[in-house]
Parts: structure tokens; sequence; C-alpha cells
């Protein structure tokens, strides 16, 4: 629990300033309480004491004087600590997001896999959300505590020790006890970070088929599966807020003892030590404010380090084809060849090539032909290095692209992929994720050499038209068409079009393999199909037969 937490600090050390700003700021504000308080008993202290004690009276006018801007000052204070805090936080949990999509997108370059996307989501937010648990209602709390502690201990020292030691030792094991509490509740917290997924995978999964689910009379089981979900959810909820109101009961009651001890001082003490027992009982009343967030620190800690194992978890995969350490220079030319290339995506499973030998030349129009199974989309997964060949090499401009660092490779090599998506997002946002700096110019070259350009236009909000979730405003062969044009914006010179006309009908699919000759001129095209249609015109046709390929005869 311990190393995932320092190591969610360590990644949280670019927003160390605005995290250090709020956790001052907050002990600023709590000792200005204490301050208040201080002063305010001081002044009762003086009031009770009389005409008596001249030295009393002293006391209390200084009091009096200091009241008034504490009073100013205490307001404007915790305004400034929620800003500052709040804002360390946002910042630092908008930074983890970007972290851990980043990892992900490292280590889940052909899709999700295994993983669920329900259980990814509740990772990416409610884990990270539970990480304002350890800087909001740990850190932040537990500084402004010490600081109150030790104040109060400094304040009643010199008035009397034994007075000072009688009302800080039940403050000081407030302060020890969300540590004692924490490693119960991080097991509670875990097994609630474990049903937070399982219930957001079921949820997802059964909506994100919701075709099938439905027509397989589906929705009665998903229902059901939710339902258990959500109960395994509840319960663990309860069990992790059981913790939590124990310890804020146990913490209360420590900061009733500190404040009944100093009420017992004062009485035994009497007249000679009333000045000091009623500033005990009011700092007493000022560490209960300022403590009174530590009881439930435990529970908040166990929330982030359960959260913070979850995400590191999936973080930390290995990479399927990490960068190498020393790359090589980017190479000049963009001819493609493969050479006796074995690879199987996993060892127990059978080899999908077995001595590939493949030469794609500059400008070269290649037809790779296969039914499917037999390693056309794999191709294109080991040329991106989504995947690495277990023997055999890849060159790119005769340069081994094992050398090469992942980003110069794609941006040589441009992939539109069987299952091209459309985000649910603007055309122009589309289109330009394949190409960020693009301008409405060129975004609309790409429309027109895709041949999609006229429609765009007769939208009547053009290049900011929504396409909606997966593309759902559109219908198929618009869909891509777009998808092609984000292929062209890419200025790689290496095109790989993988069943560009996946699910089209006849006469679409012919229009839209049309297209692509003029659309893909210039380039070197690897054209990934399970039949040739007629219209298209490759310089050479190939086809993958027992993880080889053959020149095709007909």
């Amino acid at each position: 629990m311990t190393a995932d937490l320092f190591r969610v600090l360590r990644l949280w050390l670019e927003r160390s300033g605005w995290l250090v700003m709020g956790i001052i700021v907050t002990v600023i504000s709590a000792l200005a309480g204490v301050a208040l308080l201080a002063f305010a008993g001081k002044l009762v202290a003086a009031s009770v004491g009389g005409a008596e004690s001249a030295a009393l009276a002293a006391v209390g006018v200084v009091a009096l004087l200091w009241l008034r801007p504490l009073i100013l000052l205490r307001p404007i204070m915790r305004y400034l600590e929620r800003l500052a805090t709040h804002e360390a936080t946002f910042r630092a949990l908008a930074d983890m997001r970007v972290w851990f999509f980043g990892r992900l997108a490292e280590r889940l370059p052909t899709g999700l896999g295994l993983r669920r996307a329900g259980d990814l989501l509740g990772r990416l937010v409610a884990d990270v959300e539970a990480l304002d648990g350890l800087y909001l209602r740990a850190l932040v709390p537990a500084a402004a505590s010490i600081a109150v502690v030790l104040a109060i201990a400094l304040i009643l020292g010199a008035a009397d020790p034994w007075l000072a030691v009688v009302v800080a030792l039940p403050l000081t094991a407030a302060l020890v006890l969300p540590l004692l509490l924490a490693p119960d509740a991080a097991r509670t917290a875990e097994a609630t970070s474990r049903a937070q997924g399982e219930l957001r995978a079921a949820t997802v999964d059964p909506l994100t088929g919701l075709e099938d689910t439905l027509a397989a009379n589906g929705e009665k089981r998903a229902l059901a599966r939710v339902a258990q979900e959500d109960r395994a959810l509840s319960g663990a909820q309860r069990a992790l807020a059981r913790r939590a109101a124990w310890g804020g009961a146990a913490g209360a009651l420590l900061t009733q003892v500190a404040l009944l001890a100093a009420l017992g001082w004062t009485m035994m003490a009497g007249q000679p030590g009333m000045a000091a027992g009623v500033l005990a009982v009011f700092l007493a009343i000022a560490a209960a404010e300022a403590l009174g967030l530590m009881p439930r620190a435990g529970a908040a800690v166990a929330a982030a380090a359960a959260g913070a194992r979850r995400l590191f978890e999936a973080a930390d995969a290995a990479e399927p084809v990490p960068d190498p350490a020393s790359p090589s220079a980017a190479p000049s030319g963009h001819a493609l060849v493969l050479r006796d290339v074995v690879f199987s995506w996993a060892p127990d499973r059978p080899l999908v090539f077995d001595g590939l030998d493949l030469d794609v030349p500059e400008g070269a129009r290649i037809a790779l032909l296969g039914p499917s199974g037999t390693g056309k989309s794999t191709l294109a997964a080991l040329l991106l290095k989504f995947a690495a060949p277990q023997q055999g090499s890849i060159t790119l401009g005769g340069v081994e692209i094992a050398t090469l660092p992942a980003s110069v490779l794609r941006d040589r090599i441009a992939w539109l992929t069987q299952d091209a998506r459309l985000f649910d997002d603007s055309i122009a946002a589309n289109l330009r994720l394949a190409a960020p700096d693009a301008d409405d110019a060129a975004l609309w070259r790409a429309l027109d050499r895709a041949r999609i350009g006229d429609v765009v236009r007769a939208l009547p909000e053009g290049l900011e038209t929504q396409c909606g979730e997966a593309g759902a405003r559109f219908s198929g062969g618009q869909a891509r068409r777009i998808a092609l044009a984000r292929a062209l914006l890419s200025p790689a010179p290496v095109l790989i079009l993988d069943e560009p006309a996946a699910g089209l009908d006849a006469a679409t699919e012919r229009a839209f393999m049309e297209t692509l000759d003029e659309a893909t001129a210039g380039r070197s095209v690897i054209l990934i199909l399970h039949r040739l249609t007629g219209v298209e015109r490759p310089s050479r046709i190939l086809r993958l037969v027992g993880g080889k390929a053959i020149v095709a005869t007909g």
C-alpha cells in the first residue's frame, strides 16, 4: 500500500508547487483558527479574573485587539484553502488520467484484448478520483492537524507543561488513529474497488453490444448480473462506511477527552490556574475542528491505495514491443522488406507466419488476398510494431524496424483498419487525428480525394458536423470514406488499407474501391482483401497461404 501511494506522489511532482501551496494555506488557516480561539480564551480568562488581576486585564485588552483582524482573516483563509487545495487536486488528477491513458495506449495497441472496457473505464475515472482522498482527506488534514497539535502543545506548555501533556496526549492519539485503522480499511477498500470494476463491466458490456443482447433476449440476464454486482458493491461500500464511522466516532471521542481534560484541570486548579485552564478549553475546541477530518483519513488513504493498486496493475503490463534504448536514425526511403518472418500471437497458439517473405518497393501497389485467419491484419500489426516477430527481419528503407521508435515508424506508415472508427466528435476533429496541425483546406482536399467532400459541404455545419457514436450520423459507405480521408490526410508514404470496403454492399464497394486508385496515387499501398472486385489496379497480387505469401495465379 505504502509503495503505491509514494509512487502516486512521485507522479504528482510536476504539481508540487500547487500541492505544497494548498498545504501551506490550509496550515495557516488552521493556525488562524487556533489563534482566534486562543485570544478568545485569554479574553474570557481576563473577564473571569476581574479587576483583581491587572495583568489579566491587560492581557484581555491585547486579546480584544487581535480578535478583530483574526475574525476577518479566518474566513478569507478558509476560502483560499478550498481554492488552493481543490485546484491542486484537479491538476494532479488530470495529469494522472493523461499518464494512465498514455500507458494504456502503449500497452494495448491492438485493442482491449481480454481487458473489459467497463473495468478500464472504472480505473480511468473512479480509481483516479479515489486518489483525491490521499491529498484532500489525508495529507492536507494531517498537515493542518499536526500544526494545530504542535501549536496547542507549545501554547499550553508555556503556561503549564503538565496541562500541555494532559490536553495534547489524546489529541496526538487522534492523529495516530488513522494509521492504526488503515490496514483493515485497505482490505475493505480493495474489495470495494474490485466490486466497482465488476459493476461497470456488467453494465457497459451488454450496452456496448446492445443489439446482440436484445436479439438474444439477454436483457433479463444482463439485468440480473447488474443487480448481483450492485448488491456486492453495496455490501462492500457498507463495510467501508462502517469502518469510517467507527474511526470518526473514535476520533471525536479522543478530542472530547482532550476537552474534558481541560475542563477538569480548570476545576481542580482553582483561581490560580483559571487562566490557563480556560485557555486550554478554548484550544481543545479549536483542535476538535482541525482534527475532525482525521479519523476518516484512514479510510480515504485505504481507498486511494486500492485505486492506485488497480491503476498500476493495468499501467504496468508489459509493452508488446518496447522502443529501443538506442534507436537508429530515421531512414530516407520507405521500401518494406520482410525476410523469413515467423510469428505467433502466443506460444500456445499456431503460427500465423512461417517463413514469410514480402517486398513492397516504393510506389508499389500490392494486393494481399486470403480468407479470415490467414494473417492479413497480423501483417499490418507487425509493420506498425503493434507486435514483433519471433524470428526474421522487417526493414523500412533498409533499416530494421526493431531499431526504430514506434512514432517514427507510424509517421511513415498509415493504416486504415478493417473496423476504422469515427469518434463522437466533429468531422474535423476525426480527420485531425491523422494530422493535428492540418488546416481546413487540407481537410477538404482529403475529403474530396475520398469523394465525400460534396456530402460534407451539403451539411449545415460542414466540417463541424458531429459524427455520433461510431459514426452513427452517416451511412456505412459515407463513414468509410471519411475514415479513408483521415488515412489520406496523413503524410505517410505507405498506406495499409485493411478490408477498406468491409460491410458495404456490392455497388457501394465497387464505387469505393474505384476511389482508392486515384486517391492513393504516389504512395506505396498494401491492399488487404478477401477477394478482388475487378476495379482495383494492383501492380502485384499475392495470396497468404500456410503462413507464406505466394504469387496469385487466378
